[in-house]
């Protein structure tokens, strides 16, 4: 493409758009049928709205973004637009509280206004103009695959909300073993070089779609660098903890050691103690540590931070990541389980022999999430990345098992704040040559 060119993209297919967003409502639909409908005003995460809003907010934005903002059409429902616009977590609870909560809808309503989103949205994606190239939301179909996308995103943060929901108000799917049987040893932990290289980060044009934090893409000279071929599990990091890690501060930056005090952090937060045992929690029941010690473990970037200072080494970067995933296949994604497995015990090795870095759990990085040079916000969701480079984010790469398989991409750029427990965030450790 010569200087000044326009940006590339992929042709816009209307029948693989509808088929992706159909089966994006069908696995939403899926998620909230796993609970009671006593949970639906609950709220599993005290930092975010109660469930019900979440069904109402993902018809309602892919409304608001493609019905009214793109096409210029009215909208179903003034008011349920407006409470279930937006909802992101605050920093702290009492801004959630602050923020206040409007009289929510019952099922029903809410029901009855997705059922009538979904059909005005099919419509609009098989019949409507919604590819032009004199309007910032349509061009490419952005509003399309934004609305799409957006919902797989929000897929991910129901199941962590999930996680948190009492085992009691929810029903395990027919077949769902949580701790299925170990068919193979898997490939014992090791470090291998990444030589010197080149990795390219963000989405190039030419894709059918990726988000404003992906653009421009640009290329970054990566130095050689020793990594861990297996992520940190959960029997490694037990010794961690029995080591005294949570009661040592030079582990931790001086925010997250007054986060370690003040809440009376000693563990990671998929993990809980009774009767002197650990275990971890599970989608539908508590299995001991034993069960789920070659898991990954899951836990914060202040925690994963700790512990590669506690080994004397780091973690990767953005572009080393890039660099060291280079040939990986995705493992234990799109929903397949709701559960991690053995790290290593699929087949989604790199080029370099290292193991589950699409895929079972996010990847930290040591990265602060940041614009690329060049950034511009994108028109159908200008806030989207913005509202988040505020220095107090870090980025994860990768897949986690609830990462639908249409966010898997190099590019992708996933990012939360250093002490948001929730997430399905494994790491592994890194040093330079």
């Amino acid at each position: 493409m010569g200087p000044g060119a326009p940006p590339t993209a992929a042709v816009f297919n209307r029948r693989e758009a509808l088929d992706r967003f159909r089966r994006t409502r069908r696995r939403t639909r899926a998620l909230f049928d796993l609970l009671d409908p006593a949970a639906y005003l609950h709220k599993p995460i005290a930092l975010r709205n109660p469930i019900v809003f979440y069904e109402g907010h993902l018809p309602a934005f892919a409304v608001n973004t493609l019905i009214k903002k793109g096409l210029g059409r009215p909208g179903l429902d003034e008011h349920l637009e407006t409470i279930f616009a937006r909802g992101i977590d605050p920093e702290q609870e009492a801004a959630a509280v602050a923020r206040g909560n409007p009289a929510w809808p019952d099922r029903g309503t809410v029901r009855a206004y997705a059922d009538a989103a979904d059909a005005l949205l099919e419509d609009a994606i098989a019949n409507a103009e919604v590819e032009r190239d004199d309007h910032p939301l349509l061009r490419h179909a952005q509003a399309v695959w934004a609305i799409v996308e957006h919902e797989e995103m929000h897929q991910e943060t129901l199941a962590y909300m999930w996680h948190r929901v009492p085992y009691e108000w929810k029903t395990k799917p027919a077949h769902y073993v949580t701790v299925p049987p170990r068919l193979r040893d898997g490939p014992r932990a090791s470090r291998v070089l990444v030589p010197a290289g080149v990795a390219t980060l963000g989405t190039p044009d030419g894709e059918p779609f990726a988000w404003d934090n992906e653009r421009p893409s640009r290329r970054e000279d990566v130095a050689a660098f020793e990594i861990d071929t297996l992520n940190v599990t959960n029997a490694d990091f037990l010794r961690f903890v029995d080591a005294g890690g949570y009661r040592e501060p030079r582990y931790w930056r001086p925010d997250d050691w007054a986060w370690v005090q003040e809440d009376r952090v000693a563990h990671p937060p998929f993990w809980e103690q009774s009767d002197g045992a650990w275990h971890w929690r599970a989608m539908f029941e508590r299995v001991g540590i034993e069960a789920a010690a070659a898991w990954p473990v899951y836990v914060t970037w202040a925690e994963a931070n700790a512990y590669a200072r506690w080994r004397g080494e780091r973690l990767m970067t953005e572009a080393e990541f890039v660099r060291a995933s280079a040939g990986s296949s995705p493992v234990n994604v799109d929903f397949a389980r709701f559960d991690p497995v053995p790290v290593g015990s699929a087949s989604g090795v790199s080029e370099f022999g290292i193991y589950d870095l699409v895929g079972n759990g996010w990847e930290w990085t040591a990265d602060v999430f940041a614009p690329f040079h060049g950034f511009t916000p994108l028109p159908s969701y200008p806030e989207y990345s913005a509202d988040f480079f505020d220095g107090d984010h870090f980025v994860m790469k990768g897949a986690s098992p609830v990462t639908a398989r249409g966010l898997i991409r190099p590019g992708f750029r996933n990012w939360f704040r250093p002490r948001y427990p929730y997430v399905y965030a494994a790491f592994r450790c890194v040093k330079t040559t």
